[in-house]
């Protein structure tokens, strides 16, 4: 089970995030949903992945994993997409449709993809349930690995916060059972 983090204001201001805490109502949606996740549980080392999963599984101790924190933006972390845009427009073109491409100074999305997709490998030789509270980015790449889906399907999923996405392990190979559940 893959959460995306509660609301903040990189969130509302469509902005790409920096290390933001929770703002007032994500907080109180992320309380809302307590206890209605079980599973050995995992987080993004992000503060508003961590608040969030201190809200909605308060008495789990969540293992923090590198791999489940959000695209590295580079200079863009901060911007709202629209300023991003306004200044370097072929960059955002760029990254949108080469998965090699980091005008930003960041991660790739192949190379993002391929660090999601390293941790989802893990997970499906392991026995149980796990619940990760983690970013849209992320879940998005898990959905097109669990998929096999070529990585400009990234751009075709949408999530949205406080949403789960299921999906199941067998025999090494997943299935997308829900998404933006």
């Amino acid at each position: 089970m893959l959460i995306r983090h509660a609301r903040t204001s990189a969130v509302r201001r469509a902005a790409f995030p920096v290390d933001e805490p929770l703002d007032e109502r994500g907080t109180a949606d992320a309380a809302a949903l307590a206890g209605r996740f079980t599973g050995e549980t995992w987080s993004s080392p992000a503060r508003r992945a961590r608040q969030t999963c201190a809200a909605v599984a308060p008495d789990a101790t969540a293992i923090e994993d590198p791999r489940l924190a959000e695209c590295d933006f580079g200079t863009w972390a901060g911007r709202s997409l629209e300023e991003v845009h306004a200044a370097d427009p072929g960059g955002v073109g760029a990254w949108m449709a080469d998965p090699d491409a980091a005008p930003h100074g960041g991660e790739t999305l192949r190379a993002f993809c391929a660090r999601v997709g390293s941790w989802l490998d893990e997970q499906a030789a392991r026995d149980g349930r796990a619940v990760a509270i983690t970013h849209g980015g992320v879940v998005k790449a898990a959905v097109v690995h669990a998929l096999d889906a070529p990585l400009e399907a990234f751009w075709r999923i949408d999530v949205a916060p406080l949403r789960a996405t299921e999906l199941h392990a067998h025999d090494g190979r997943w299935t997308v059972a829900q998404v933006n559940a």
